[in-house]
C-alpha cells in the first residue's frame, strides 16, 4: 500500500494514537506537519474546517478525528472483524466506556491549555483555566483509581486496543507538556512505562516541530 498522509504534528497525542495504531497494523504512514498551530487557513490542517488536528487522506478522501482515523486504519489493515483488535466502539461496560471518554476528555484539555496559556498568552487564572486544569486532575485521578478494573475487563487475547494506545499517549503527553503532577498517578505512570516497550511507541517520540 502507498504510504497515507496524516495531517498533525509529532508533539500532539491525538497525532500520535494514529501513528502508533497505524505502525501496530503494520500501515506507512506519512506525516505532514502543522507548522503554526494559531494558522487560521484550513489548508495547514489538511482541510480540516475547525482547525484541528489530526487529518488523514486517503486518496483524495479526508478523514477528522482521531478515533474515526483509528477504525479506518482497521478497515485499510483488513482487520475489521479480527477480536484481537480492540476498538473504542468495541468496549461493552459503562466503566470502559467512562473510562475512554476520560482519556478523550483529558487530551482536549490539555489542548486547550496548551493554546490558550501556553501559545495565547492568557491569564492561567482566569476560572475557565482554573475548571479546565481541576477537571484533567479530577479525570486523570479518576482513571489512575480504576485503572486495573478497566484493563482486566478488556478481551484478551488482544494485539491492540485503542483505549490502551489513547491512554499511554495522554501520560507521556502530560509529562512532555506538565500541565498536572504525574506523581499524583502512580497507576498510570507504571502503564505508561510498560506500554512504553513496544516499537510503535519508540518509534513515535513526542518533539517539538519546528
Amino acid at each position: 500500500m502507498n504510504a497515507l498522509r496524516l495531517t498533525g504534528r509529532s508533539g500532539s497525542h491525538f497525532t500520535r494514537v494514529v501513528r502508533i495504531v497505524a505502525h501496530e497494523l503494520k500501515l506507512p504512514l506519512e506525516l505532514n506537519v502543522v507548522v503554526d498551530l494559531m494558522s487560521l487557513d484550513v489548508k495547514d490542517y489538511g482541510g480540516h474546517p475547525a482547525f484541528k488536528i489530526p487529518t488523514l487522506h486517503v486518496g483524495d478522501a479526508a478523514l477528522f478525528g482521531t478515533d474515526n482515523i483509528c477504525n479506518r486504519l482497521v478497515e485499510l489493515a483488513g482487520r475489521a472483524d479480527d477480536p484481537r483488535i480492540v476498538r473504542s466502539g468495541h468496549l461493552t461496560t459503562d466503566l470502559q466506556r467512562s473510562a475512554q471518554e476520560l482519556v478523550w476528555h483529558a487530551m482536549s484539555v490539555q489542548v486547550q491549555l496548551i493554546i490558550g496559556v501556553r501559545i495565547a498568552k492568557l491569564p492561567a487564572e482566569n476560572a475557565f483555566f482554573v475548571k479546565a486544569r481541576l477537571g484533567l486532575h479530577g479525570a486523570m485521578k479518576w482513571l489512575d483509581e480504576r485503572l486495573d478494573v478497566v484493563l482486566a475487563a478488556l478481551p484478551a487475547p488482544r494485539d491492540l486496543s485503542v483505549f490502551e494506545v489513547s491512554l499511554f499517549c495522554l501520560v507521556e503527553h502530560v509529562e512532555f507538556r506538565p500541565m498536572v503532577p504525574l506523581d499524583d498517578f502512580p497507576n498510570l505512570r507504571a502503564f505508561a512505562k510498560q506500554f512504553g516497550v513496544r516499537e510503535s511507541a519508540q518509534l513515535t517520540p513526542y518533539r517539538a516541530d519546528r
